[in-house]
């Protein structure tokens, strides 16, 4: 018998049990109830301890009797010391197990908490693939943007702030006990917000879509993701109470999570994990203004993929030349991403072009960069960064 190859080869994916839809937060107190918990560790943000959000998911663990301690000292970027700071919390509060409300943000955070406390060491030795020896606590995740997919997914970033650097950690032991997906929580967001993290997700898709270890079944979840998002996102944007387009969202999120927890992602990431961990800037920020210069870069490696990234943002493509349906794909996501009022460029936000080499030599080294899939040399890098400026 021939070895299989190609599409028949052996494929291994990842994914939560999930719950998606109006009000499956309040199932936590459930879920938590069901994992064996008696004192949860809930990590979040003061943004959403003010809004409510999180005394709906408070007052159901109540509901099962199960005691819980409150964790908010997270950043938009979170940093090995918040981690550090909430495994001490998670320890001297005798927690079991790790409820998220937020963001990636929180559920990165909540992640490293749950990696320290099970292991004993800094967050910072889990760096890369596969090193996490003992699995985390029980995790409930209850996303609260659409975008960072976080909550199905196999990774979690940190900043480390010493190299000023985010580091990732990718481990099939932090993929997420349960997510309950619920789009309520996102009529909240702001429109910076929306358009950011919803950028974010797009960019999950696209590059897992012409990922290295793409498949059929990372592919089918990354273009209707795409499909979603076009659809809904600037809808949901513009009426950021409307609950039909803020679930479309956040299923496009959802699937996007499925898709890059899967196939990974590219230079795209690599390079804005580089610019938050140096810059501290908004991760999906990043992500919206480094997209179409990866996207030009990578073209000439896998134009059929990008053809059907094209065909999913609803671009005609027919009747065109190789190099007339990469300049109409590219513009497409330009057009996107100006309608989203995200029309900054890196320049715009403090980025130096002295400050590239360093960026660049960290972008480089990012184990996303490893399934882009046209392989970049450090000058190759440099150069992109420098056309977003």
């Amino acid at each position: 018998m021939m070895a299989p190859s190609g599409s028949f080869e052996l494929r291994k994916f990842v994914a939560p049990e999930f719950v998606i839809g109006t009000d499956a937060r309040l199932l936590a107190g459930r879920y938590a109830k069901n994992l064996g918990a008696r004192h949860v560790l809930v990590v979040t943000g003061p943004n959403l301890i003010r809004e409510g959000w999180v005394k709906g998911v408070t007052d159901c663990l109540e509901e099962e009797e199960i005691d819980y301690t409150i964790f908010s000292g997270v950043s938009p970027n979170p940093r090995d010391e918040e981690v550090m700071k909430g495994a001490q919390t998670f320890t001297e509060s005798r927690c079991d197990s790790i409820v998220a409300v937020g963001g990636g943000s929180p559920i990165d955070c909540a992640k490293g908490i749950g990696i320290v406390s099970s292991n004993g060491k800094h967050i910072l030795e889990f760096e890369g693939v596969d090193n996490i020896p003992v699995p985390a606590p029980p995790l409930i995740c209850i996303p609260t943007t659409a975008g960072t997919g976080a909550d199905v997914s196999q990774f979690a970033i940190i900043n480390d702030t010493k190299r000023r650097v985010k580091i990732a950690i990718i481990s099939k032991k932090i993929v997420p006990d349960i997510a309950l997906i619920d789009p309520l929580p996102l009529t909240t967001l702001t429109p910076e917000l929306t358009a950011h993290t919803g950028m974010d997700a797009i960019t999950h898709s696209v590059e897992a879509y012409v990922s290295n270890a793409s498949s059929p079944v990372t592919d089918i979840n990354a273009l209707e993701s795409i499909r979603l998002m076009h659809a809904h996102l600037p809808l949901a944007k513009k009426n950021p109470k409307n609950l039909e387009h803020r679930y479309q969202t956040m299923l496009g999120s959802l699937l996007a999570g499925l898709a890059f927890s899967n196939a990974s992602l590219g230079a795209v990431h690599a390079m804005a994990h580089s610019l938050g961990g140096f810059s501290d800037l908004p991760h999906g920020e990043c992500n919206a203004l480094l997209l179409q210069h990866v996207m030009a870069f990578n073209f000439p490696s896998c134009p059929k993929r990008y053809e059907d990234i094209g065909n999913a943002l609803g671009i005609d493509l027919s009747g065109l030349s190789l190099t007339d349906k990469k300049e109409k794909i590219i513009s497409g996501i330009t057009a996107m991403r100006n309608t989203l009022g995200v029309t900054e460029t890196l320049g715009d936000l403090g980025v130096k072009k002295q400050d590239i080499p360093s960026l660049a030599q960290n972008a480089m080294h990012d184990p996303c960069m490893a399934t882009n899939p046209r392989q970049p040399t450090r000058k190759d890098i440099e150069r992109i960064y420098e056309e977003a400026l």
